[in-house]
C-alpha cells in the first residue's frame, strides 16, 4: 500500500458505475478529480455532504474539476440514493475487497458501541490533471467541506 498524500499518482483501480459500466481515476486525466470517499448512502451525514456536492456541481465543472463520490454501497443502492436525495454528483461502487479505498488505506477497521468493523473513513481527495494528488482531507467534516474543496479546486 503506498502513502496516498500530495504529490502521490492515484493507484489506476476501477469503480463500477450506476449504469453497471466502470470508470477508474486515469479517466479524468487531463482535468481536475474531486473524490470524495463516504461511508454509506442514505446516513445523515453522508446525505448532507453528497447533497452539498451535488449543490456546487456547476461551479466544479466552471473550475474544471469532476466530482465523484465512492463507497461500496451497491450501484442499486446508489441510484436509489441519487433518486431519494436528488443528487446531481456521480456514484461509484468500490470493490467488496481489493479496491481503491482498500489501496488508499482509508477502508479500515473502525469501533462504534464497543464493537469492530471494517468501515470507510469519510476522506476527500483533489486530483490534478495529471492524476496526482494535489490535496487530502481526512476524517473529513462535513458542514463547509464542499466549498472548501471548491475553493482548492478553483486555486489548482
Amino acid at each position: 500500500m503506498t502513502d496516498y498524500n500530495p504529490g502521490t499518482a492515484v493507484a489506476d483501480i476501477a469503480l463500477e458505475t450506476t449504469d453497471g459500466g466502470s470508470v477508474r481515476p486515469s479517466d479524468f486525466r487531463g482535468r481536475k478529480l474531486v473524490l470524495f470517499f463516504y461511508p454509506k448512502d442514505n446516513t445523515p451525514g453522508c446525505t448532507t455532504e453528497a447533497k452539498d456536492f451535488s449543490a456546487l456541481k456547476a461551479e466544479f465543472e466552471q473550475a474544471g474539476a469532476a466530482v465523484l463520490g465512492v463507497s461500496k454501497d451497491t450501484p442499486k443502492k446508489h441510484l436509489n440514493f441519487i433518486t431519494k436525495q436528488g443528487l446531481t454528483v456521480d456514484l461509484a461502487t468500490d470493490a467488496e475487497t481489493g479496491g481503491l479505498s482498500d489501496e488508499m488505506g482509508i477502508w479500515t477497521e473502525k469501533q462504534m458501541y464497543g464493537k469492530t468493523y471494517m468501515g470507510m473513513v469519510r476522506t476527500t481527495f483533489l486530483i490534478d490533471a495529471e492524476g496526482r494528488i494535489a490535496r487530502r482531507w481526512d476524517k473529513v467534516r462535513v458542514k463547509g467541506h464542499a466549498h472548501e474543496v471548491l475553493e482548492a479546486a478553483r486555486s489548482l
